[in-house]
């Protein structure tokens, strides 16, 4: 399901690469996130933030060879499915705030599993809960995800796992977090452990 915003913008972004098929820009997409997952997970012995601008540069290397937006905050207001993430004007506090109560307090190792999940799942739904890019939020903050497990000496999460027939509860965990809810997320961290 696509986007939706106040103004008139077709469901084809406008990119670099004057693509218009939308299979087209799906496979520049993908070949954008797997060059990002590369590029970071062999940087991995150097990462030693995991702050907002680390974040950004993320969103930034996968998608600035097709939009022009790559790695900044969007300017846009969007919904999806009726649900309404929040307002562009509000996303530099949003994401201020979000960094000094999720990633700064991130340590530098976790006990076990079950410790790395109870703060990478609150993590995760609020990020997503932000949606702080114009596209490409879920794709970084797997990703992202994935990056802190694997610092810390834990395999991937099993993102695979969220089907079509699970998404709508994958959506549910990400709205629950506008209630700072974050228990389904956590559920649902829990049921991607290979």
């Amino acid at each position: 399901m696509k986007y939706h915003t106040p103004e008139s913008e077709d469901e084809i972004l406008p990119n670099k690469l004057g693509l218009e098929d939308p299979g087209k820009i799906a496979e520049e997409e993908y070949r954008g996130f797997l060059r990002a997952e590369i590029k970071f997970e062999s940087e991995l012995d150097h990462i030693n933030q995991f702050n907002w601008k680390f974040i950004s540069s993320i969103h930034k290397t996968a998608f600035s060879h097709l939009y022009k937006f790559a790695g900044e905050l969007r300017q846009v207001n969007l919904s999806k499915g009726g649900f309404m993430f929040p307002a562009a004007r509000f996303l530099p506090a949003a994401v201020e705030e979000f960094e000094k109560e999720f990633l700064k307090p991130l340590p530098d190792s976790f006990e076990n599993y079950e410790e790395l999940i109870e703060l990478a799942a609150p993590l995760h739904a609020e990020l997503l809960f932000i949606h702080p890019f114009r596209d490409g939020n879920g794709r970084t903050a797997r990703l992202f995800g994935d990056l802190i497990a694997l610092k810390r000496g834990f395999e991937r999460f099993n993102f695979e796992m969220i089907s079509e027939k699970s998404m709508p509860e994958y959506i549910a965990a990400v709205q629950a977090a506008a209630d700072k809810n974050y228990e389904p997320m956590t559920r649902l961290f829990r049921s991607l452990k290979k």
